[in-house]
């Protein structure tokens, strides 16, 4: 269905989006969107947050938090979709985020039968790749998988 109207109500873009008017409020509240009032002070949305709200949710999709899309977000203009230059520069960013977390998954699917490189121990297969924890001198955390090869 394709709406006509230059401001559509909480309701209309909360069922063209296929997410709860809560959501618009919390997305609202988060900077990701933004509405103005009408006469009787109920919210309207620009028709370009349909589009606004439809990238919120594939970035979602692809593991991209909100705090990145508002960072994103911030450089647009706020009534209107992105233009195509905007969207190829946002598109250009999350690749490379996307192709990091990729390579990350990777590893860990690799790594994850055998040792996830934490340097517990706990593993019988722990002391060929930590042996007697000399991983913790490069920090917390699982650093055979934060290694960059």
């Amino acid at each position: 269905m394709f709406f006509t109207m230059t401001h559509l109500s909480v309701g209309k873009v909360a069922q063209r989006c296929g997410v709860n008017v809560s959501t618009l409020h919390f997305y609202e509240k988060k900077g990701l969107i933004f509405s103005s009032r009408n006469a009787g002070n109920q919210r309207r949305y620009a028709s370009s947050t349909i589009r606004r709200v439809s990238l919120i949710k594939a970035a979602q999709q692809l593991g991209i938090s909100l705090e990145e899309i508002r960072q994103v977000f911030d450089q647009l203009p706020k009534f209107a979709a992105p233009s195509q230059h905007q969207w190829q520069l946002m598109a250009s960013n999350w690749q490379r985020q996307l192709e990091v977390r990729i390579s990350q998954l990777q590893t860990l699917k690799t790594s994850l039968t055998g040792c996830i490189g934490c340097g517990c121990l706990s593993m019988q297969s722990c002391p060929l790749y930590n042996a007697k924890d000399k991983l913790a001198a490069e920090g917390p955390g699982p650093v055979l998988l934060q290694r960059k090869y």
